[in-house]
């Protein structure tokens, strides 16, 4: 388990976006898909944040978790579970679930992966110079 200050300081500035579409946007397109493409880089970031694992597997995990809220949506968990009351539950769970949902989480790991993959491409070579 280490500290890193990055993966924190993204963590923070992907909150404080979610928090900006979820109060202030409106719309049909960046506050149904954006958000939704946000959050698992967000959890991503979070995770990172506080394990230095492999990008992939930890993008994996990220990727089925979110399906995992998402499967919970299909099922009515909140419902189930007598929180349909709580507003925090209705947020953190979600309420209806969506196949555009899961798109958008594929794709948010998909560039969450691309950016890990190009990053080490490009950091080996100054790795091996510092060595």
């Amino acid at each position: 388990m280490q500290f890193n200050k990055i993966y924190f300081a993204l963590t923070l500035l992907l909150l404080l976006i979610e928090i900006f579409i979820g109060t202030y946007v409106h719309d049909v397109v960046i506050r149904p898909f954006g958000g939704d493409f946000l959050v698992v880089i967000l959890l991503y970031c979070f995770v990172k944040t506080f394990f230095s694992k492999p990008a992939v597997p930890v993008a994996i995990y990220v990727l089925l978790f979110a399906y995992l809220v998402e499967g919970s949506q299909y099922f009515h968990l909140v419902h189930l579970l007598g929180l349909q009351q709580s507003k925090a539950a209705v947020i953190l769970l979600g309420s209806t679930f969506s196949w555009a949902d899961m798109l958008c989480y594929t794709l948010g790991i998909s560039l969450v992966i691309a950016i890990e993959r190009t990053k080490m491409i490009y950091m080996a070579p100054i790795n091996k110079s510092v060595n």
